[in-house]
């Protein structure tokens, strides 16, 4: 087994038939193979992001997609002033989503599945301009088959878009750089403004995209380089700007949960951004191969540095007041590695060894593959079953009290509200006001528990655990004011959560 520089073995663009043979039937698959190379890797992203992507439950980070993105427009924008400004972008495109095509789980992943199929097509764009069609194709189905990718694949956030547009604008920059012009430049500064406007946080890739640009520059000290990148990033800026500005502001409810990282962050670091162990230990070897290559490591080393750069730039900002450092804040490197792992093993001789690879990759991923598609994949907790339950026996006027507090986080309410039948309204009696109403994403207790359950004559309570205590996780004035007034008739248990029906006494 050899491996050799992919740039020894391929050249850039299609091979040219001689006269005469573009009329055999070889000739022909060939040349349709090499216009449509990227079409295989974005139809296999697709299937395996919409393959039983209905099965996972919702859960608590996609039930905020769904509450925010099922209010009125100014109702979101309102809302946006107030908390998760950063993901106001993705929640507007899924608000009008929502609004043409409804909110099942399957249709409210599609958009997710639709742009992580557009990822693939970029990534294969980008290694086709970089290493020639085979790579192409080998680095777009070694992206498709990585499992962190269809779990983003099959969930209502924002990751998705981030790995599309940062995607999309690495090919752009290589087309930008190959012939730089204004009109190259813009769609460039657009995709930038976008990925910037779906999390913020993903533009740390541009730290890759800059020493791309000097090596380039370095090498044919071209000043249009030196002038058409900072132009182009100074214009995505604008748009993003506010964005940041406000995510100061809301930093402390959005990511104050995470802590600073340090090296053995990295254990099973790589683990969480390829959604497998074995598959990133694959990617991670295969990634080394181009090292060792006598020519062509120019482009695998600018590869490289867009997969590796932004990492260590995010853990090493993250050694200050806030940490930024979390695997899928950095998914969007993975097109990165998959280029430069698909450049390797599409080095590799013989050629079998290429389709080889290829197979034992996606065969080492199939467990986790699986593991994505079950009930329990996304939540712990069976907020489909804690619906049932309440529907068979619903009557109109139910109050409902979910556990909120230090849980406040799990988003009860929206889970039992996302799954109960739309006609099947509780009352959610410890409420002063609604997230709604308060423009917000959570609820303002009532201050007087007692005086709140007003003549309410039957209760829905859903708190978290398996205990037999059907006010355990609740606030001590909401008990209170529970046991007072009403008497357990059910408790039941389901996954994660026990649902219980209080009756008043009379």
């Amino acid at each position: 087994m050899t491996a050799t520089s992919t740039a020894e073995i391929q050249q850039p663009g299609p091979a040219t038939a001689g006269p005469g043979t573009d009329n055999r039937p070889g000739d022909r698959a060939k040349a349709l193979f090499e216009r449509t190379f990227w079409l295989w890797p974005a139809l296999l992203t697709l299937y395996l992001g919409v393959h039983v992507s209905w099965q996972p439950e919702l859960w608590r980070d996609e039930l905020a997609t769904w509450s925010a993105a099922t209010r009125s427009t100014g109702q979101l924008l309102d809302m946006l002033k107030n908390v998760d400004a950063v993901s106001g972008a993705y929640y507007l495109l899924m608000h009008f989503w929502i609004s043409a095509f409804g909110d099942t789980p399957t249709v409210l992943r599609l958009p997710s599945a639709l742009a992580m199929a557009g990822a693939a097509v970029f990534v294969a764009l980008a290694a086709r301009k970089l290493f020639g069609v085979r790579t192409a194709v080998v680095s777009g189905l070694l992206f498709a088959v990585v499992p962190s990718i269809s779990r983003y694949a099959q969930e209502a956030r924002s990751y998705a878009f981030v790995l599309l547009t940062v995607a999309a604008a690495t090919w752009l920059l290589l087309r930008a750089l190959e012939r730089p012009s204004v009109l190259r430049w813009l769609p460039y500064a657009a995709c930038v403004a976008l990925a910037g406007l779906f999390h913020m946080v993903s533009l740390v890739f541009l730290c890759g995209h800059a020493v791309i640009v000097l090596m380039r520059w370095w090498r044919g000290r071209d000043r249009w380089l030196l002038l058409g990148f900072p132009a182009a990033v100074l214009v995505a800026m604008l748009p993003v700007l506010p964005l940041v500005l406000l995510g100061q502001k809301q930093v402390g409810r959005q990511i104050s949960w995470l802590h600073t990282p340090t090296l053995a962050t990295f254990v099973d670091y790589w683990h969480g951004l390829f959604g497998s162990a074995l598959v990133s230990g694959c990617f991670l070897a295969l990634a080394a191969i181009p090292a060792g290559w006598t020519r062509g490591r120019r482009p695998a080393f600018e590869v490289g540095v867009l997969a590796a750069l932004p990492i260590l730039v995010t853990w090493l900002v993250s050694q200050g007041q806030t940490a930024y450092f979390f695997e899928r804040y950095q998914l969007y490197t993975v097109p990165a590695w998959a280029i430069l792992a698909g450049a390797g093993l599409s080095s590799l001789r013989p050629r079998a060894l290429t389709a080889a690879g290829l197979v034992v990759v996606a065969l080492l991923g199939i467990p986790d593959q699986q593991k994505l598609r079950i009930v329990t994949s996304h939540e712990v907790t069976d907020g489909h079953a804690a619906a049932r339950i309440i529907a068979k026996e619903y009557r109109p006027g139910d109050g409902f009290v979910p556990a909120r507090g230090d849980w406040a986080w799990m988003m009860l309410d929206y889970e039992t509200e996302y799954y109960l039948p739309r006609g099947d309204q509780l009352k959610d009696v410890f409420t002063a006001r609604t997230a709604l109403q308060r423009n917000d994403l959570y609820t303002a207790p009532c201050p007087d528990p007692a005086t709140c359950l007003g003549d309410t004559s039957r209760i829905w309570v859903v708190t978290m655990g398996q205990s037999d205590d059907p006010y355990a996780n609740l606030p001590k004035a909401q008990v209170a004011a529970l046991q007072a007034a009403y008497t357990p008739t059910e408790v039941k248990h389901v996954r994660g959560l026990t649902v219980s029906l209080l009756e008043r006494r009379h």
